[in-house]
């Protein structure tokens, strides 16, 4: 899971990745959401993929959507706004049920969330009986609540692991189900989901980069298809690629998921040379520092989840955070 971390002063990672006359353009937002922020007792949780200027320009936490949630639960405030998609807004609900949680836009969603339903798990239930259902956390909460367990990208094999069966449900992404399947024992039934920003990768594209600059290194996130993952030098988690790039320290790479990771990990890594495929995603791209603004002066889009529906999904989430990594 991804290790959040509080941000530092805004114009010092922009003045990196942004021309100065942007930044002068971007301050008053800034400032603006800055003072609302104040005003309402509110924390900002900013996923890996958000652009620069909310991703070191107002963000008070950065990392995966799990991880924030967790550590807004221990934040002193009253209001959470959720710079990511749907799925992690409600993630955030889920586990501070106490706090309000606004998120930007309601129409940021998710490929993979939109792929499956509750009905749909109700009925691999009663196809496959007994069989376990691990469900990856870019689901909705409905879907959440059917599943035994959750997991992420960085924990996925562990948590299927941890079962000590020889079958489970993963859903729904098919690709990260192949990879951890790859990895196991476990024979592994497969929703057919994909994320939209992933899939568009091929392994061609990455011998082409490896053609085109001699000694790059390839890090590929697990929701990319199989050849893609059968190129690169290292598959990982957002987190894992962060982590990987700051070990490493490599001269030059690539990095195989949304091109807003590249360009804020630029910030910390400035001896590595990033080379910028550029899927970008729609749904997290329709949250912008206008937007924040716009939900923290009028208190909008506010999260909600029915009681029992957030308390049968939040307990797949506990029992995933018991699944040691």
């Amino acid at each position: 899971m991804a290790a959040a971390s509080p941000a530092p002063n805004p114009f010092d990672r922009l003045s990196r990745l942004l021309p100065d006359v942007e930044i002068a353009v971007l301050a008053p937002v800034i400032e603006e959401i800055e003072q609302l922020k104040r005003e309402r007792n509110a924390v900002l949780l900013a996923h890996n993929y958000m652009t620069p200027d909310i991703f070191h320009g107002v963000a008070d936490f950065t990392g995966d959507s799990l991880a924030l949630a967790r550590l807004a639960a221990d934040a002193d405030a009253e209001v959470i706004v959720m710079a990511g998609v749907h799925f992690m807004a409600e993630t955030a609900k889920i586990i501070n049920s106490d706090k309000t949680v606004l998120i930007p836009d309601r129409a940021a969603g998710c490929s993979l969330a939109e792929a499956i339903t509750a009905d749909d798990v109700r009925l691999l239930r009663e196809r496959y009986p007994g069989v376990p259902v691990v469900t990856y956390v870019n689901t909705s909460a409905e879907v959440k609540a059917e599943s035994d367990v959750c997991c992420t990208s960085s924990n996925a094999v562990q948590v299927v692991a941890s079962l000590g069966v020889e079958r489970v449900i993963f859903l729904p992404d098919r690709y990260l189900g192949q990879w951890v399947a790859a990895q196991t024992d476990v024979d592994v039934i497969l929703w057919q989901g994909s994320c939209i920003v992933h899939e568009r990768f091929s392994g061609a594209e990455l011998r082409d980069y490896r053609g085109h600059h001699p000694g790059i290194q390839i890090i590929a996130h697990p929701e990319c298809p199989p050849d893609v993952l059968a190129e690169a030098d290292y598959v990982g988690s957002t987190a894992g690629m962060i982590s990987w790039v700051h070990r490493e320290r490599p001269g030059k790479v690539v990095m195989i998921t949304e091109c807003s990771m590249s360009d804020n990990l630029a910030a910390e890594a400035p001896d590595t040379e990033f080379v910028r495929p550029c899927n970008l995603c729609p749904h997290m791209k329709r949250i912008t520092l206008v937007g924040i603004r716009d939900a923290l002066l009028h208190k909008r889009y506010e999260v909600t989840i029915a009681p029992d529906v957030a308390a049968r999904a939040r307990a797949a989430l506990e029992r995933m955070l018991a699944v040691r990594v």
